[in-house]
């Protein structure tokens, strides 16, 4: 799952060697930490939360397969 959510996040932004991404796991879920560089951030995110839904559903639709919850989180 980290490996989309990093695709998905340097094709979107300016700087993409600045993408880093975090797997945490939890008793019950996976947590994916995506971290951007400042000027990106807006390009992450997009209008009123975009961008940043659609990059939560296509996850969220991959991790179905595998029957996994999976949450993105954008941090700076």
């Amino acid at each position: 799952m980290g490996e989309l959510v990093e695709y998905i996040a340097k094709s979107l932004v300016d700087n993409p060697d600045l993408v880093t991404v975090n797997e945490v796991e939890g008793s019950q879920s996976l947590i994916i930490e995506l971290k951007v560089a400042p000027d990106d951030m807006g390009k992450v995110i997009g209008k009123q939360g975009r961008i940043a839904k659609a990059i939560r559903t296509v996850v969220k639709a991959a991790a179905t397969k595998e029957n996994k919850r999976v949450i993105v989180e954008i941090i700076q």
